[in-house]
Order: C-alpha cells, then structure tokens, then sequence
C-alpha cells in the first residue's frame, strides 16, 4: 500500500501514510525482547521464548473415564457375564498386576488400568455379589478409557514459542511438571505527558488548567498490553525540558509521548527527539482521529511513539498503533483483540482520504456509534466496547453495511 496523497490547506498536496502501513512499518522496525525464566505462577500474560516439550506421554498410562470395572472385552462378549474381582484401583495408583482371563478390578475415574485390561464398564451396568461382579452389558474394546498418549506424546511440542500463557497454557504446563518457563521480557515503556495546561495529580485545580489523565489512561492501557509502564513525568512547554525528560528515560524499552507533536510553536516534541539525534520514520496517518501520530527511533533503536494530546486521539491511536507494537516487543502476535465485520447500525458519514475509527458498541448483530465522537472527550471510550473501522476510500457508508469492528 502507498503513502495516500490528499490535498492540505492552501492547495499544498501532502502524503499521508494509511494506518495499515503504518502499523507493518512498526512491526517492521521491531522485535522481540530477550527470553528471562520466571516462576510459572508469575508467567500468565507472558510470551514463551522458545518450544516446550512433553518429557513423557501424557497421561502416561491407559486411566479410566468413568468409576466402574475394568475388564478384556474379550472376557464379556455377551450380557450377563460374570467375572472374579482381583482388586481395585484409585487415581493415583499404580497400574498393578496384569489381569489374568476372568478377571476385573473395580476401578475408579483417573486410575490407570492394570495390564491386560482394555475397557471399563461404567458400575451402574454392573451389580456386584460377593467376590464377582455381573454385567449388564456387553463390554466393547476402548469403551471409557482414556488412553496413553491421548493428551501428547513424548517429543512431541505441548507448547510452541510465542503462545500467550493464558490460564489453560499455564495448566498444560503444570501438568508436564514445569514449575519455572523461559518467556520474553516485559517491555518497559517510558510515558510522558507535555502541556503548560496541565495538572499533575494531587495538585489543585487552577483556572486555565486540566487534570492530567493521558498519563494514567495509557499506563493502564500498557499494563493491558503486557507492558510495564514507566511514569517520565510532564514537560512543559519551555526548550529543552522535553529533551531533558527524553534524554533521561534510560531503561525504557519504547517511549510514548502524549501531546506536543503537532505544528504549533508550542508543539516542541519533535524537536527534542531530533535533538538527540532520533530517527522519524513517519509522521501524520490518514485517519480521525489521531492523524498527528507520528513514529522515531532514538539512537540505538528505542522506538517513540508521538501520540496526539487530545483523549480520543491518544486512546484510538495507542490501541491501533502502540498495543500492536508492545505485544510484538513482549513476544505475542497481533493486536489481540477480536475483529468481525458487523452492520452499522445508522449511516455514517466522514471525511474522504481518512480512515475513521469509531467509537461504539454492539447490540444484537450490529454495531451503534456512540454520539460522543469528538476527540476531546474522556468519556469518548468510556463504556465504549469497540472501534468501527470506516474505511478510507469511502465519505458515506449506509446503514446495514458491514465494517471491520474491533472489539476493545
């Protein structure tokens, strides 16, 4: 895909990135973090760094599905066949003896069965008597048995590199032993926030000022990434304090800073990474909002991450551009989110040249836009479940038109 040239102010013709490419020129420009070994108990959200192995066959031995009898099929071909009880088993038994011809073992679900067996008969298709046990059925090889192997073989890979260990992966793991994993680092991610305008939390309201609120949001934003995020404070709008809050954000995996990087005078972010020699890979997207979103690279390589000040803005372009991005960094894949196309419920109409994302969310089958779409808004995401994704090429999309729909 080409940058997408539109027409600016004054006749001048600017090239605009669209935001498919800009999130590949990301990708491209980054990778994973190093491998660390963690407890698995501290592993959840992670990324496995490499292949995990099954050590044994699991389970490990023909068990049981049902509490019942275990037998050879060919001992009870037909209804009505008594055989002598030689024992039992529980979970957690050995195997035991082999059966001999004639024979059962009461057995319950989890135990593995003795040698010689190979079906179980469930205990309501049998009456016990003494020391022998009759059958209601006939039995059938395999009949509730859960076979050696059935979960995994030795050798073969439980797990691949890159899985996200959610709750049933930490499971699996637990189940072949593992107490300690190799996953990849957590990035760690420097957020600075710039304006004069704003409040640093704790500190009276003043006339003139906001609260500052980007820098909380995006923390949490991070953290829900599987990043660590890292406080850099507030730069106001006076040279050199930007740079000197950049230049001190050593350890940081990646940077965002929010505000400050657009073309007024005041606007002094750009100018402080150049400043300290970084890279612009790319500035201004073709989307609403966030167009100002822009990407540099610091000596070394540290990415930053120019999002616009504005709420919306910080919020939309962060998911679409920064949580693809710090997922990479952190070993997993995509964006993480669920993407269907869904029926707009309403017409729409919007900008020719630029991607909208819409805030919204989904009832029934189709997604309603919400009526705060104004950049400016804290409330334009809260309680807000997905992100339409109006496409670019198209100033009026019609009621029950299908777009891709994020879901947040």
């Amino acid at each position: 895909m080409k940058p997408r040239a539109r027409e600016a102010k004054g006749g001048e013709v600017e090239e605009l990135l669209g935001w498919e490419e800009a999130v590949a020129w990301i990708g491209r420009a980054l990778s994973p973090l190093a491998a660390e070994e963690v407890e698995l108990e501290d592993a959840h959200g992670r990324a496995l760094a490499s292949d995990v192995r099954l050590p044994r066959d699991l389970p490990a031995y023909d068990n049981s599905a049902m509490d019942g009898w275990a037998l050879a099929a060919a001992d009870a071909p037909r209804t009505g066949t008594a055989l002598r009880i030689a024992g039992e088993r529980s979970a957690g038994s050995r195997p035991g003896e082999r059966l001999r011809p004639g024979e059962a073992v009461r057995i319950f679900t989890g135990a593995p069965l003795p040698p010689g067996a190979d079906c179980v008969v469930r205990q309501e298709d049998a009456r016990r008597e003494g020391d022998r046990v009759h059958l209601g059925i006939a039995a059938e090889p395999g009949a509730f048995v859960r076979p050696a192997g059935e979960d995994g073989r030795r050798g073969e890979v439980a797990l691949p590199a890159g899985s996200e260990l959610r709750a049933p992966e930490l499971g699996r793991l637990a189940a072949l032993g593992a107490t300690r994993v190799s996953v990849h680092a957590r990035p760690v991610v420097g957020i600075l926030s710039t304006g004069d305008e704003l409040i640093a939390p704790g500190e009276a309201w003043r006339e003139g000022g906001v609260h500052e609120s980007n820098g909380v949001a995006l923390s949490a934003a991070a953290r829900e990434a599987g990043a660590l995020p890292r406080r850099l404070g507030i730069a106001r709008d006076r040279p050199g304090e930007a740079e000197a809050l950049l230049g001190g954000a050593g350890g940081c995996d990646a940077i965002v800073t929010c505000g400050g990087a657009s073309v007024g005078e005041r606007d002094l972010v750009k100018g402080a990474l150049l400043a300290l020699g970084a890279e612009q890979v790319f500035w201004r997207i073709a989307i609403r909002p966030g167009k100002p979103f822009g990407f540099y690279r610091l000596p070394g390589g540290t990415p930053v991450f120019l999002l616009p000040g504005n709420p919306a803005s910080a919020g939309v372009t962060f998911e679409i551009f920064v949580r693809p991005a710090l997922r990479l960094m952190a070993g997993l894949t995509g964006h993480g989110r669920q993407e269907v196309p869904l029926p707009l419920a309403s017409s729409q109409r919007k900008p020719a040249g630029l991607t909208l994302f819409m805030r919204g969310n989904v009832e029934g089958d189709a997604f309603i836009a919400s009526p705060h779409q104004s950049s400016g808004l804290t409330r334009s995401l809260v309680g807000q479940r997905a992100l339409a994704i109006l496409p670019a090429d198209r100033s009026e999309i019609g009621a029950g038109e299908r777009v891709p729909c994020r879901f947040l």
